[in-house]
């Protein structure tokens, strides 16, 4: 008899020295290096009218911005303990929770405004060669998905982010999960829970592996899509705009099928809107009115610029 997949990953890829090298971070460093090297390629078919090194400041301060906002809107919308039970208790209970990155509590909507305060940041120094900001967003926006797809297997990795039950053959045995919602089992060890999902006594508590949808529609599709409809100039707004629409929609519709954050739960009724939902909307109205925009907007411009030495 076949049994649903257990998800059972080392969560560290490998150590050097005493220190654990988590493949979460090595998810966001491969984000980081591969909207770098195809921002780069962009660049150099005259995409975004800057150096190399002006790009190179762009990468850095989106890294900070996503860092930076993904943390503290998360802390914001989402964070509680046992020492702060409720949202912002954090602020004057447990301050240096903001700081406790290592716990895991990255928010992707906080890191979306994160990188548009960066990628702003970084235009008011180089509008004597790009007009509008939005050229910019829309530079940035078909890198995005990179780190997405990939933040979403460190999840996956991670056992983390699952999904609600399932009796679908594609369903997945969560540890964590079990350890969590299941009284029974809440002390066992991994090593039992795995000898006991080898007898089938686990499947029952398979689950969704919202992990593995969101990856494919917020990586590879989103990531496809963008990058094809991206590669020849596009009226100013449209990319950016599609970008909004295609991960308002997605988020909001497997958070239908993701369980949502236990600190949280459902914010009407009892299987009904999520927090990830309400957050979702806006992008999609946002996603709407910038191709609305895009009608009438001008197709940027492309230029090559040499890079010094």
């Amino acid at each position: 008899m076949t049994h649903p997949y257990f998800v059972d990953f080392n969560p560290i890829a490998f150590h050097l020295g005493p220190v654990g090298v988590h493949w979460y971070g090595l998810m966001y460093l491969g984000g980081f290096v591969g909207g770098w090297v195809l921002g780069n390629y962009r660049r150099a078919k005259g995409r975004l009218p800057v150096s190399r090194d002006a790009l190179a400041d762009l990468a850095f301060y989106v890294m900070l911005g996503i860092i930076v906002g993904g943390r503290i809107w998360y802390m914001l919308f989402y964070y509680k303990s046992d020492v702060a039970p409720s949202l912002l208790d954090w602020i004057w209970k447990e301050p240096l929770a903001l700081f406790r990155i290592w716990d895991g509590g990255m928010s992707f909507h906080g890191g979306l405004v994160g990188v548009l305060v960066a990628s702003l940041w970084w235009w008011t120094r180089h509008r004597a060669r790009i007009t509008h900001y939005f050229d910019v967003v829309d530079f940035v926006a078909p890198l995005v998905p990179i780190g997405l797809g990939l933040g979403r297997l460190g999840n996956f990795i991670n056992g983390e982010l699952w999904g609600k039950l399932t009796s679908q053959p594609w369903g997945m045995v969560f540890p964590h999960a079990v350890q969590q919602n299941v009284p029974q089992y809440r002390e066992a060890t991994l090593a039992q829970l795995h000898a006991l999902w080898q007898t089938g006594a686990l499947d029952a508590y398979a689950r969704q592996p919202s992990e593995l949808y969101e990856f494919f529609l917020e990586g590879v599709v989103m990531f496809s899509v963008l990058w094809i409809y991206s590669m020849k100039p596009r009226p100013r707004y449209a990319v950016s705009g599609l970008f909004a629409l295609m991960y308002g929609c997605f988020r909001f519709a497997v958070e239908f099928v993701r369980m949502p954050d236990p600190q949280l739960g459902y914010l009407l009724g009892t299987h009904w809107l999520t927090m990830g939902q309400v957050q979702s909307i806006p992008l999609i109205a946002v996603g709407l009115i910038l191709l609305w925009m895009s009608r009438r907007a001008p197709v940027a411009r492309t230029e090559i610029v040499a890079d010094p030495g």
